[in-house]
C-alpha cells in the first residue's frame, strides 16, 4: 500500500466529538477533504459553517458538509462518532442497547456511500461497536476497527512522563483490552527509553512502585468519567486521538497504536473485539500477534473478553 492521495475523510456526527475530531484534521492537515455529516441539518450546517470560516489559517484542507448523505460518498476514511452520549454516571458498556441499534440502521446507508472505506469507530462502547458493524458490513476485521485504547493509552503515558520528568514520546507503555473498565496496562513490556519502567531513577532513587503504579492505572480508567463529570463529554483528546489513527491509514505509516478490532485467535480469544498493539496502514490495522503478555496479563486480557462477550450476547451481536 501508499498515501492516499487527495484523501477524502468523512465524519458521521457533528456532536462534540465529530466537530473536534474535524477541527483537529483541518488543523493538523490530516485529509485533503473533510466531510461532515449528521442527521440533524441545522447543527452540522452551523458547524460547517463555522470551521470553513477558519479554513484559512489551516492549510489545504476544504470542509464541507450537511444532512444528505451524499456528503459520505467515496471517503477513504469513514469516522463514526454519532449515537447517544455518555452521562455522568453511565458506563461505556451502559450506552450499548442504543448505539448498536443505531449502527444497524446506519451501516448499510455507509457501506452503500462508501464501499472501499475504511471505517474507524469511535462512538462507545466502541469494542462492542466494532463487533457489530464488522459483522453488519461483512468487510474483513483490518477495515473495522475502533480508536479502541489509544486515548487511553495517552493518558497513561502523560501521567507517566510527568512524574518520570521524560518527554512522552519517550514512555513506551501501553493500555489493552476493553476501552472501558476492565482495561489494563501492560507493566511486564513497559519502559522508559530502553529502561524498564519500575528500574527508572530520578536522583538516584526510584520513581516508581507497584502500588503507585496501580493507582495511575485507576486514574486512566476513571478520567473520562472525571471529565464527563466536570464539562459533559469529553471530546478534545478523543478528535486529537482519532485524527492520529487518520494519519496512520492516509499517510500508510504502519504506526503501532492499540486499536480496537475483532480479534481471531489472539491468546484464543475469537469474536471480540479488543484493543492490542497494532500495525496500522492504508491496508487498516492487523494486531501485532507478537505481543508480549505476562501470566497475569493474559488472564485479564481473557476476562476483559470475556466481560464484553457477556455484553454481545445480551444484544444479539
Amino acid at each position: 500500500m501508499s498515501a492516499i492521495e487527495n484523501s477524502t475523510l468523512a465524519i458521521v456526527g457533528a456532536g462534540s466529538v465529530g466537530t473536534a475530531t474535524a477541527y483537529a484534521a483541518m488543523i493538523r492537515g490530516a485529509a485533503r477533504h473533510v466531510r461532515l455529516y449528521d442527521i440533524d441539518a441545522a447543527k452540522v450546517e452551523a458547524e460547517v459553517l463555522d470551521l470553513a470560516h477558519g479554513s484559512q489559517f489551516t492549510g489545504a484542507t476544504d470542509i464541507a458538509g450537511g444532512a444528505d448523505l451524499a456528503h459520505i460518498e467515496g471517503a477513504d476514511i469513514v469516522v463514526v462518532t454519532a449515537g447517544a452520549k455518555q452521562h455522568s454516571g453511565q458506563t461505556r458498556l451502559d450506552l450499548a442497547g442504543t448505539n448498536v441499534e443505531i449502527l444497524r440502521q446506519m451501516m448499510p446507508q455507509l457501506l452503500e456511500r462508501a464501499p472501499d472505506a475504511i471505517y474507524l469507530l469511535v462512538t462507545n462502547p466502541c469494542d462492542v461497536l466494532t463487533v457489530a458493524a464488522q459483522s453488519l458490513s461483512g468487510l474483513p476485521p483490518q477495515r473495522v476497527f475502533s480508536s479502541g485504547t489509544v486515548l487511553d493509552t495517552a493518558r497513561l503515558r502523560w501521567k507517566l512522563a510527568q512524574r518520570a520528568g521524560v518527554a512522552q514520546s519517550s514512555v513506551h507503555a501501553h493500555i489493552v483490552g476493553e476501552h472501558g473498565d476492565t482495561e489494563f496496562p501492560l507493566w511486564s513490556a513497559a519502559s522508559i527509553g530502553a529502561t524498564p519502567l519500575l528500574d527508572w531513577e530520578r536522583d538516584g532513587a526510584p520513581v516508581f512502585s507497584r502500588d503507585e503504579l496501580d493507582g495511575l492505572t485507576e486514574q486512566v480508567r476513571s478520567a473520562a468519567y472525571q471529565v464527563i463529570a466536570g464539562k459533559g463529554a469529553t471530546n478534545y483528546a478523543i478528535g486529537l486521538s482519532a485524527v492520529r489513527i487518520v494519519e496512520a491509514i492516509l499517510q500508510d505509516q504502519h504506526a503501532i497504536l492499540p486499536v480496537s478490532s475483532v480479534l481471531d485467535g489472539f491468546l484464543g480469544i475469537e469474536g471480540t473485539a479488543l484493543s492490542i498493539p497494532s500495525v496500522v496502514s492504508a491496508g487498516g490495522a492487523e494486531p501485532v500477534r507478537s505481543t508480549p503478555f505476562s501470566s497475569e496479563e493474559a488472564e485479564q486480557l481473557q476476562a476483559s473478553a470475556a466481560a464484553l462477550k457477556s455484553v454481545q450476547a445480551s444484544l444479539g451481536v
